[in-house]
């Protein structure tokens, strides 16, 4: 299996869910879902299988011989099948923090109760990488406003709001959101999961 040179693991489990560095046959469907999942997204427009492609080529794979590549993308299954990815991105080495990002399957996160079950599979389990494998001392998100449950997700996890960028993306022609600031710091993390392991 191919793994960032910084992990100390290949892979991280936990129950049915197994979050592993990305893979390369998983640019496609990742790409479908980020086409159908744009408002949620800082991506302007659809990406075609070409820009797809040369992303993998030009930005993902290069990551995996990095030693300190600057995001480490993971591809997220469950019961050995894809059902969402993300990461951590912007990553700030010496300051030991990162920016989480996730996105899953669009069918499935239409039903609340499985965007809750796999959105905080993720979180622990990209915590754990952070936190545990990485010595990360900080993850932080940005979510628009208009994703109240991925919010409280996000709270439940042991994020903390730090702070609201008002009307800081523009959705439609006369239609602004804000953007919500979490923060994790390591003893969050544990607090929130270490706790129930």
């Amino acid at each position: 299996m191919t793994t960032y040179r910084p992990l100390p693991h290949p892979e991280f489990r936990w129950n049915a869910y197994r979050l592993v560095p990305i893979r390369y046959e998983d640019r496609e469907p990742i790409r479908a879902w980020r086409n159908a999942q744009l408002e949620v997204l800082r991506q302007a427009a659809p990406l075609t299988a070409e820009q797809q492609e040369g992303y993998f080529q030009r930005v993902v794979m290069p990551l995996f011989e990095q030693e300190q590549p600057g995001q480490l993308l993971f591809s997220l299954l469950e019961n050995e099948e894809l059902i969402a990815y993300g990461g951590l991105v912007h990553i700030s080495w010496p300051d030991g923090r990162a920016e989480v990002s996730f996105l899953m399957d669009p069918t499935r996160a239409a039903d609340p109760e499985v965007y809750h079950n796999v959105f905080r599979a993720h979180l622990r389990l990209l915590g754990d990488a952070a936190f545990h494998g990485l010595k990360f001392n900080r993850l932080f998100t940005e979510t628009y406003d208009i994703r109240p449950a991925h919010v409280a997700i996000l709270e439940e996890a042991g994020f903390r709001l730090e702070g609201r960028l008002r009307q800081h993306v523009r959705l439609a022609p006369d239609t602004f959101a804000d953007s919500l600031m979490h923060g994790q710091l390591a003893t969050d993390y544990a607090t929130a999961f270490d706790s129930a392991i």
